[in-house]
């Protein structure tokens, strides 16, 4: 019988040996469980009588000595009502169970303290499954009671569990015992029912330990960092009262809940939970073991969201709906019940399970179980799992999997933290290894296999797998061994990637480097390209990084090149890099590879690169920016330097420059520097040191700056304009000096060229600008830069360099000159003495011969002749200030002059009538008879001509003959002793003017009569008359006056407005320069009377066209007009005049149009008199614009033609425009003018005069639109007309039945029909096959029919149709065979270059119509290529034939070079027809570029060797290819010329130890052409291994000697003679070397030369003598020996060279003396 609640009181003991035997709970925590046992029974039961209830308490008291507090304990068991009678039922172990009972001294024995038990039923104590969250309640007497908490042994590190129970001690006497006998040997733990001590011991050891085992958890999850522990943290009511209430009805008393239930009492199927009063704690727990529940979702099923601990083990259950709602569950125990079919979706709602139990079920498959953050344990074991693929577990520590079916790995999921797998009694076990695939699988994280600890050779195993290993088990890959991975792994992916790739190509690698911190990792894919195949292959990258090669992979941003450095942060983590192979613009799916787990590295830092960043000009800095890999040491400060390179020469070290950054000087312009950088750690780990190396620096544009004037801005001195110029060297820089100027503010230029200025008086009060052109030495200028100085102050006014300027003779001008500073000059004085004696005494002696004045000039008078010339000089200032007067005397007396004059000039207006006068100054002595003369001339330089009239006088009046001349007065000096000086003219300065205009005289000339002229007669004087002005007046009998309007010239005519008037004339006289002179009026004429009848002016008026009226206007002269006489006359082209009519008006007509019209006009007086005729003849007479008069349509018929009536006017009509019109409706008004195809129903059908309606136009009205048109082309207004009927149709006629092919494969019927509008005529197609059978072709009823594929190899022919009139049918001529069109190749492409060793590939082009598209599908038989060669180089059009290249592709050949290649392409098609053949030729086959290829060194690596450089050659025909062979010392650019070495072969020496050998192949055709030098270098030359380990230990000995030979004469001979070598020892020590000569006669030996190892100390090796060496001490010591063999030379060169490095600690290169 069962208890209602499901559950029995009695507190059962786990046998934990049991449990730990059947692998449901690990060794180390049964153990620890025994040991918190031992502990609790050492405790003493303190027992405590419940007032309210039967139950007795119990408090447990600490036995240990700890002083920790004991936590409290809240685990409950549920009070439980048990019957005696029989029952069975499923267990946990699928058997039924029979008289299970278990002693009290039995559960004591296994290590529980002594606790109270009621009453109860084997089988009440057998209901309870395995793993069982809580046991009995522990009730106190009292709920104020506190419990202490549990101490944590600190021997054991496991929480001891007290426990209790609410029973006395009568009733452990009563507790049945249980028989173990009935149990499965292999299951025997797992039927045994536990309570609180076994189950809680279990919960915490786990929990404690992080390694739960496969037994059902507490519902205690504590977290490993706490040490207290309590039985249920979920609740904070639980933690106060310190205990859990067991579901007890608390109203029935001791003896009811003893009283059995009867089997009548419970239902079979599910049992209903009696309602209890809930304690605190119930909210969390739920316990239904063993109550056969079949579906959660039943009415009776409660299952809350607060619950954290729910066991359901030994149910029914086959679904999880319904366990959603246990949104808290922590703890889920579904053990054994039947689920079978994946259904673990429900799970995803427990967020917040750690600890889930499916062990004993029948599941298959875990796919469905979905990922739980924080899960911890999973049980699945004794199931019928086959693999154990599900999803990611992020927090999964324990995998229990035993007894399953599991034979593969493949899926499994990926675990991060897994720390212990289990997978006893499955098929994988005979797996070899397999547990270091587990390892591989599980990642470091996994401690125990298989409930023990993993082992060593199995982890070492584990690491002779690649990385990607992990990946291929979990994908399937057969599990192997170690050596046969690699290979295994990589065609395992390269079979699972094989269709995904590219068929052209095989992937032949995929591995990364072993990546170490902050290295250089390089990924390797490498790919074969399959034979035929052109493709271009590009490869992309992407680096990921991952915990393992299982687990999630993260990009890593920007790393998407070859090459990656992995960082600090990435040790122990795996990387990833996917590759994305491109082939032509195509990307494929992506491909990988994994790297072992990151090291931390070497600790020796790497430059990958170093660059130098910076503008290249001067005055700028750059920066050196090293990439550096730390490889797991501490970034540290390098060693930084920098060196400058000149053109070909060694870079020598800037002093100073030691840091990363450097500003660029002038020093530097035209070289390149070298940027030398060491990294060096914080631990001091240095790296090996990389250079970098610049362009040539370049000058910066020429500037100048800090432009300053140096010197005092004080007048008289002198300053200079300085300013630091930049910009490369520096050239002519320009300079200028402005001076400021006061009125406008601006500087004026003073000076150029010159940076110094000497400040003068014109600067005092202005300010000085100096600019500073910079120039460099190229000549480019720069930016100008300019300064301006303050006020120029003044000096005190002086006068320096003093002297007299002139001749000193009688009447010569002299001047006093001198330099006067200190400020502005002003109206200095100057006075002016004359001494008797040269030498000047103050005043004293000096007789004044002027008083102080400001003019510095000084005419000598007559009475200073004989006498020195003194100045006397006082500068002054502007405003009064006198300075120190100077004195300066002449170095000569004046002398007497001959007769000359001192001026000469003439005064007076230079115009006619006017009067000059000359004068003149006399000197040489008193004057006599001088003589005077007057002369004109033409021209300043010419000679004139005397004026007789005026000789002798000084004045002259100027004539009318003189204007426009010159005038010259002439003076002769005459001294009263007679003597004559030089003649002196004066010419006049301007031609002579001429005087006012005006008028001496003015009269009228002519006869006072109408129609004659009068003229002007008068008389002009002052100069050359020009256009005088006239103005003419007409005067009445009573004196008024009237201007004549026009009248304004020297003559006039008469008209008949002047008759009976007086007429004058006014003229004001203008000169021939413009000048207006004054003004006359004559005396008046008349009267005026009429003359004879005249025409004067006679023209036609209108405009001569067509039609037009024409007139005339005439100017009638004579007195009043009478009845004049008219005629028009009509001249032809022929010269025929015809009298047209005798009016005043003539009307034009079309038969003058092309005819001239003219008029004659003859004048009549009214008195009758006639004068003489006048006539004008006008153009040619033109036509009118062209006009329609009348436009009309009559009735209209079908091929019948329009009848028109038209009237045209305009001249002659030319083709005039006409446009025929079909409307559907008769137009009328503006809509008929305006018609146009724009209208609706309106459309043109014709054009031309004539039309005849066709049948379109039948039933519809036409119209002409009519445009005149004259012969000339001129266009009038047009006119349009409608017919008033529509057209009518004509009578039905049909003829011409025929079949055209209208294109390719489809005919058309077709036939001429003519009357009205066609009916629905028949149309029918009929088929000849090649037997002559006529066949009706169905449903082919239609005027087109398109060949089908049927109809091939017959013919066709349609009747003629049929339609309501004409009945008759007619058959067409049939048709030719129907053949599809023949295939065509519209064009031939040669793709690649016509160059050796290229492929030239055929590409025909098909033309891109539908028809020929489906001919080539689907009946083009084959495509036939041949290829051609020219046979004759020189000509392209003859070619033979290349009987095996019937390919698409060709291949360039060697013997095609100067040939011209053909493709020739015929398709063929399944008829048997060939196409036209296609060609496509290539140009002139070039040689190829020439290559070098393969090329390598074979040498051994020693510097004894002989190394060979050999090659592949493809260009055309190889010449003389070159060879040089170089040095490189590992880590630097330079590479170092071998002198000479231009061979194929080259033979090592000592030299090149430390260097790669370098050759530098240049590929050279026969025509001289070369191609790109390609190098192959080796590894750094070694030194044998006997001579390296000879060498070593001479070392090591520090002191040793040689044995050597030396010429005794000690030249350097290049062959010696062995009579002249005599013995010398060579003693080295770690200090210095020196050469004796061993002792014979004397104990010690003689020292020839000796030195230490300081610079220039170096040894130098002969490449022709293999047994000679030089020692070079220094520069004046030196010594060459000869020694036996090779091996000792080498062995002494490297002796020497390895005591000098330790000596001076420098390079090797420094001691080889190798220039690059």
């Amino acid at each position: 019988m069962e208890d209602p609640d499901g559950a029995s009181e009695l507190d059962a003991l786990v046998d934990l040996s049991t449990l730990k035997s059947a692998g449901l709970l690990p060794a180390d925590v049964a153990d620890g469980a025994e040991k918190v046992t031992k502990t609790a029974r050492k405790c003493d039961p303190v027992v405590s009588k419940d007032s309210g209830n039967t139950k007795l308490g119990m408090k447990i008291k600490n036995c240990s000595t700890s002083k920790q507090p004991v936590a409290k304990s809240g685990l409950t068991g549920p009070s439980r009502t048990l019957s005696l009678g029989p029952a069975t039922r499923r267990n946990s172990t699928g058997g039924l169970m029979e008289k299970q009972a278990v002693a009290a001294d039995t559960q004591l024995s296994n290590g529980v303290a002594s606790v109270g038990i009621k009453k109860s039923s084997p089988l009440g104590a057998v209901r309870r499954s395995l793993p069982e969250a809580g046991g009995s309640s522990l009730r106190s007497s009292s709920t104020k009671e506190a419990r202490k908490p549990i101490s944590l042994s600190p021997d054991t590190a496991t929480p001891v569990t007290p426990t209790s129970s609410g029973i006395n001690d009568k009733d452990l006497s009563r507790q049945p015992s249980f028989s173990r006998s009935t149990f499965s040997s292999s299951l025997k733990a797992s039927s045994v029912s536990s309570e609180s001590i076994a189950c809680s011991i279990s919960e915490r050891v786990a929990s404690k330990l992080s390694l739960p085992s496969a037994q059902t958890p507490s519902p205690k999850i504590a977290p490993k960092s706490r040490r207290k522990v309590s039985s249920n943290s979920a609740s904070s009511s639980e933690l106060k009262k310190g205990y859990l209430s067991s579901p007890l009805d608390r109203s029935s008393s001791a003896s009811s809940r003893k009283k059995p239930t009867t089997p009548e009492s419970r239902d079979s199927r599910f049992i209903m939970l009696p309602q209890v009063e809930m304690k605190g704690g119930d909210d969390v727990r739920l316990d239904l073991r063993g109550h056969k529940i079949r579906s959660l979702s039943s009415s009776g099923m409660n299952l809350s969201p607060n619950l954290e601990f729910v066991y359901l083990r030994d149910n029914l259950l086959a679904s999880l709906e319904g366990i959603e709602n246990l949104k808290r569950v922590k703890v889920l125990d579904l053990s054994f019940n039947d689920f079978k079919e994946p259904g673990f979706e429900p799970l995803g709602n427990c967020e917040l399970l750690q600890q889930l139990y499916l062990a004993g079920n029948h599941i298959v498959s875990l796919a469905s179980l979905p990922e739980l953050a924080n899960l911890e344990f999973l049980s699945v074991a004794q199931n019928k799992l086959k693999s154990l693929t599900m999803a990611s577990q992020p927090r999964l520590q324990v995998l229990a999997a035993s007894k399953n079916k599991i034979s593969s790995l493949k899926g499994f999921p990926y675990l991060p933290v897994l720390e212990h797998l289990r997978l006893e009694e499955n098929p994988i076990l005979r797996m070899p290894h397999l547990e270091a695939a587990s390892i591989l699988l599980a990642g470091p994280t996994l401690k125990k296999f298989n409930d023990r600890d993993l082992l060593n050779e199995e982890v070492a195993i584990a690491k002779k797998y690649p990385a990607h290993t992990a990946l291929c088990i979990r994908d399937g890959w057969e599990f192997c061994s170690p050596e046969q991975a690699a290979d295994s792994t990589f065609h395992f992916l390269v079979e699972h990637w094989k269709d995904q790739l590219h068929p052209g190509f095989q992937l032949k690698e995929a591995s990364i480097d072993a990546p170490f911190v902050e290295d250089v990792c390089r990924c390797h894919f490498l790919f074969a390209q399959v034979d035929g195949v052109e493709s271009k292959l590009v490869l992309k990258y992407r680096w990921y990084i991952g915990e393992s090669a299982i687990s999630p992979f993260v990009a890593i941003p920007e790393a998407i090149t070859e090459v990656y450095c992995p960082k600090r942060q990435d040790i122990a983590k795996l990387l990833k890099v996917e590759c994305i192979p491109l082939v032509e613009e195509t990307e494929y799916p992506p491909i990988f590879a994994i790297s072992l787990p990151v090291s931390p590295g070497t600790g020796c830092p790497k430059v990958l690169n170093l660059g130098v960043r910076g503008d290249l000009v001067e005055g700028n800095i750059i920066k050196g920016y090293p990439e550096i890999a730390w490889c797991g040491g501490t970034p540290g400060k390098g060693v930084a330097s920098w060196l400058r390179r000149r053109w070909n020469c060694s870079p020598v070290v800037i002093p100073g420059a030691e840091e990363e950054e450097y500003r660029l000087t002038i020093d530097d312009v035209d070289s390149s520097l070298v940027f030398m950088y060491t990294p060096v750690t914080e631990e001091g780990a240095k790296g090996e040191p990389q250079y970098a190396i610049t362009d040539y620096i370049k000058a910066a544009p020429p500037s100048v700056s800090n432009v300053r004037i140096i010197g005092d801005l004080v007048e008289g001195e002198s300053i200079n304009g300085s300013g630091d110029y930049f910009g490369g060297r520096e050239g002519p820089s320009k300079f200028e000096w402005s001076r400021e100027n006061k009125d406008t503010g601006d500087f004026e230029l003073v000076l150029a060229g010159a940076s110094e200025y000497n400040l003068t008086r014109e600067d005092v009060g202005c300010c000085i600008a100096f600019v500073s052109i910079p120039i460099n030495f190229e000549g480019k200028e720069g930016e100008p830069a300019s300064v301006v100085s303050d006020v120029v102050r003044k000096a005190p006014p002086r006068v320096t360099n003093l002297k007299l300027i002139g001749d000193l003779r009688e009447g010569s001008k002299v001047t006093a000159t001198g330099t006067v500073t200190g400020g502005t000059e002003g109206s200095s004085r100057v006075q002016w003495f004359k001494s008797s004696v040269p030498v000047l005494n103050g005043d004293n002696g000096l007789e004044a011969l002027t008083t102080c004045k400001i003019a510095k000039a000084f005419r000598v008078s007559l009475g200073a002749v004989g006498y020195y010339i003194v100045a006397k000089f006082t500068p002054m200032t502007p405003d009064g200030e006198a300075g120190i007067p100077a004195y300066a005397i002449s170095d000569k007396t004046v002398e007497t002059l001959p007769p000359n004059l001192s001026f000469l000039s003439v005064t007076g207006d230079y115009v006619e009538g006017e009067m000059l006068t000359a004068s003149y100054g006399y000197m040489g002595g008193h004057e006599g008879k001088s003589i005077y003369n007057w002369y004109l001339h033409e021209s300043e330089i010419g000679s004139g001509d005397s004026l007789l009239e005026v000789s002798g006088l000084l004045q002259y009046r100027i004539s009318k003959d003189a204007i426009g001349k010159f005038v010259s007065f002439e003076c002769t000096p005459v001294s009263d002793d007679g003597t004559m000086g030089e003649p002196k003219m004066y010419m006049g300065q301007e031609r002579v003017r001429a005087g006012s205009p005006r008028l001496l005289s003015l009269q009228l000339n002519g006869k006072p009569v109408e129609g004659s002229t009068l003229q002007v007669d008068k008389k002009y004087w002052g100069g050359d008359e020009g256009d005088s002005i006239f103005r003419w007046f007409r005067n009445s009998s009573d004196g008024y006056q009237t201007e004549i309007q026009d009248a304004s010239s020297a003559a006039y005519m008469l008209s008949v407005d002047d008759i009976g008037f007086y007429i004058s004339v006014l003229c004001e006289t203008v000169r021939s320069d413009g000048v207006h002179g004054s003004t006359v009026l004559s005396e008046t004429l008349g009267p005026i009377v009429p003359g004879l009848p005249k025409c004067q002016a006679l023209q036609l008026s209108g405009s001569l066209v067509e039609g037009q009226r024409i007139g005339f206007t005439a100017s009638y002269s004579g007195g009043v007009m009478g009845d004049c006489c008219y005629e028009w006359f009509r001249l032809n082209g022929s010269g025929i005049k015809e009298k047209l009519c005798e009016s005043e008006c003539l009307d034009l007509a079309i038969e003058d149009v092309g005819c001239s019209v003219e008029f004659v006009f003859t004048p009549v007086r009214n008195d009758q008199v006639r004068g003489l005729s006048r006539s004008i003849l006008s153009d040619v007479i033109a036509p009118a614009d062209p006009i329609g008069l009348e436009l009309t349509i009559s009735d209209c018929y079908e091929n019948e033609e329009v009848v028109l009536q038209k009237r045209y006017f305009g001249g002659q009509e030319g083709d005039g425009e006409y446009i025929w019109y079909r409307a559907k409706d008769r137009l009328y008004g503006s809509t008929l003018l305006e018609i146009s195809d724009s209208l609706e129903g309106v459309s043109t059908c014709g054009k031309g005069l004539s039309y005849t309606p066709s049948l379109n136009d039948v039933g519809f009205y036409l119209a002409l639109y009519w445009v005149p048109t004259r012969a000339d082309g001129k266009r009038g207004q047009p006119l349009v007309s409608i017919c008033s009927t529509p057209v009518a149709p004509a009578h039905p006629v049909v003829s011409g039945v025929c079949v055209k092919e209208v294109s390719l494969g489809v005919y058309f019927g077709e036939g001429t029909y003519v009357g009205g509008h066609e009916g629905s005529s028949l149309f029918s197609w009929y088929r000849e096959t090649a037997d002559g059978t006529i066949n009706l072709i169905p449903e082919a009823d239609s005027r087109t029919y398109e060949v089908t594929d049927s109809d091939y190899t017959c013919r066709l022919y349609t009747p003629v149709r049929s339609d309501s009139v004409v009945g008759e049918i007619k058959l067409s001529e049939l048709t030719d065979i129907i053949l599809p069109e023949i295939p065509k190749i519209e064009d031939v492409a040669l793709i690649g270059k016509a160059i050796e060793g290229n492929v030239l590939k055929a590409v025909e082009v098909i033309p891109s119509s539908e028809r020929q598209q489906h001919v080539w599908n689907k009946y083009k038989k084959e495509v036939r290529y041949q290829w051609y060669f020219s046979s004759d180089s020189a000509d392209s059009t003859s070619f033979q034939r290349l009987p095996s290249q019937c390919s698409c592709s060709y291949r360039v050949r060697f013997e095609d070079i100067d040939q011209f290649l053909k493709c020739e392409l015929i398709v063929s098609d399944v008829f048997g027809r060939s196409s036209e053949p296609a060609f496509a030729e290539t140009s002139r086959i070039l040689p190829g570029i020439p290559r070098i290829d393969k090329l390598e060194i074979e040498g051994r690596g020693f510097h004894t060797n002989l190394y060979a450089v050999k090659w592949t050659y493809s260009g055309g025909t190889e010449g003389k290819s070159r060879v040089q062979w170089l040095r490189s010392m590992v880590g630097s650019p330079d590479l170092i010329s071998i002198q000479g070495e231009t061979g194929r072969m080259y033979e090592a020496n000592v030299d090149d130890v430390g260097y790669r050998l370098v050759a530098v192949s240049t590929p050279v055709r026969e025509d001289g052409v070369e191609g790109r030098p390609t190098s192959v270098s080796t590894e750094p030359i070694a030194v044998e291994p006997d001579v390296l380990l000879e060498v070593k230990k001479k070392l090591d000995l520090g002191s040793i000697k040689f044995e050597v030979l030396r010429n005794k004469d000690k030249s350097l001979k290049t062959v010696y003679e062995v009579s002249t070598l005599e013995r010398k020892i060579l003693e080295i020590n770690t200090k210095r070397v020196k050469l004796v000569k061993p002792g014979s006669k004397t104990p010690f030996p003689t020292t020839e030369i000796r030195g230490s190892y300081a610079p220039p100390f170096h040894v130098e090796v002969s490449r022709n003598d293999q047994h000679r060496l030089r020692i070079v001490m220094d520069n004046e010591n030196e010594v060459e020996l000869i020694v036996h063999t090779r091996h000792l030379r080498d062995v002494i060169v490297l002796v020497l060279r390895g005591l000098a490095q330790r000596f001076n600690s420098t390079s090797l290169n420094t001691l080889l003396k190798v220039k690059a």
